[in-house]
């Protein structure tokens, strides 16, 4: 799981805005690389709906597949807007463009040395865990259905393929188990004093204590209500 701080430390390292859209669309939009994010145009973006269209290399053999629209994320909208503002005119490509089959290696490349500039240890699968950590993320917020098609697979893939237990996952359990076990710690002390009256059921102290026993009551043969005449 790579954490927004590790995020952020390996953006501010890297040399220029395209490039740091390039990881921000791989970290908090969840695209593939090399292929998605060296496919997006500048035309893939609608800034008025705060979207933009992924061209999805690896599912386009699929029927409806071949592409799929993402949001842009509060994450992405700094990154899409600093990229663009930079651009030369007429650009239409977002993201650095390599050579056919050798983008892989330049991108891979290229975020290694900003890791060792921020010095982060590269972690495992550098761009799949970039994606696996988006999914896991979104599951947290949005249905699985909808963050599966954000990010281009079924829920199921990303079940059995991205979604992580994380460090949150197990600080917000603990913090549960710590409330819970204060709320246990801080409940009223119940405390049965023994058997009385006719019914046989225990007289309880603690919460019950100083309330008034009105299982002997009789009610008159004129019932609750006022009388009226």
């Amino acid at each position: 799981f790579v954490s927004a701080e590790t995020a952020q430390a390996v953006m501010d390292a890297l040399p220029s805005p395209a490039w740091r859209l390039a990881f921000a669309l791989a970290r908090w939009g969840g695209l593939r690389v090399p292929s998605e994010v060296t496919a997006l145009t500048w035309g893939d973006v609608s800034w008025e709906r705060g979207r933009f269209t992924v061209t999805a290399v690896k599912t386009a053999k699929h029927a409806g597949k071949g592409s799929r629209v993402a949001p842009i994320f509060p994450e992405l909208a700094g990154p899409f807007r600093e990229a663009f503002e930079a651009a030369e005119v007429g650009a239409v490509f977002c993201c650095p463009q390599y050579p056919v089959g050798t983008a892989n290696q330049h991108y891979r490349a290229v975020i290694l040395r900003a890791l060792a500039r921020a010095g982060v240890e590269p972690w495992p699968k550098l761009f799949v865990n970039l994606r696996a950590t988006r999914a896991s993320e979104l599951v947290e917020c949005f249905p699985a259905h909808v963050a599966a098609a954000w990010l281009g697979h079924s829920p199921e893939i990303a079940r059995r393929h991205y979604l992580m237990v994380t460090e949150g996952h197990f600080a917000r359990a603990s913090g549960a188990a710590q409330k819970a076990a204060q709320q246990e710690r801080e409940m009223p002390e119940m405390v049965c004093s023994g058997y009385e009256g006719e019914s046989g059921k225990p007289a309880l102290q603690g919460i019950t204590s100083g309330c008034k026993d009105l299982h002997n009551n009789v009610v008159e043969p004129r019932g609750f209500e006022p009388l009226t005449c």
